[in-house]
């Protein structure tokens, strides 16, 4: 199935059901509160652990360390935030999701364990073990 048949047919589809079904329990204009307070909540949670992560990225770069888990945070922060801006409760479950720092991890875990189980059945090696040998004498 095409991707951006999902994307663009399927997803509002659920939204607007979603929303159908939310406001006939508990009424329109409720439903229009909780669609523009999650968004508002979302993008103020988004800005507070985009900051902390910011922070955790300048600590590691100071330790001389690789911030690898603070910029694919970043990114899924990021994602996080413009699911909560798009109306729609199913948008604001995943974004809100994305969000919460122990599940992210999970996620995280999840996505990069299947990738190395990828890697060690095709058998791929990335690293190539050398010695640099400078015959040049310093000149001093």
């Amino acid at each position: 199935m095409n991707t951006f048949f999902l994307i663009f047919i399927v997803l509002p589809a659920l939204e607007i059901f979603l929303m159908i079904e939310i406001g006939s329990e508990i009424g329109a204009l409720s439903t229009l509160a909780l669609i523009f307070l999650t968004a508002v909540l979302g993008v103020f949670f988004a800005r507070i652990q985009g900051i902390q992560t910011l922070k955790s990225g300048l600590v590691n770069l100071y330790q001389n360390k690789i911030p690898i888990y603070d910029l694919m945070s970043g990114a899924s922060i990021a994602f996080a935030a413009m699911l909560l801006i798009i109306p729609g409760f199913l948008t604001d479950f995943f974004g809100f999701v994305l969000l919460i720092p122990f599940t992210r991890k999970l996620l995280f875990k999840i996505i990069l364990k299947n990738k190395t189980k990828i890697d060690e059945q095709k058998g791929s090696v990335d690293t190539i073990d050398g010695e640099i040998v400078k015959k040049e004498k310093d000149e001093l």
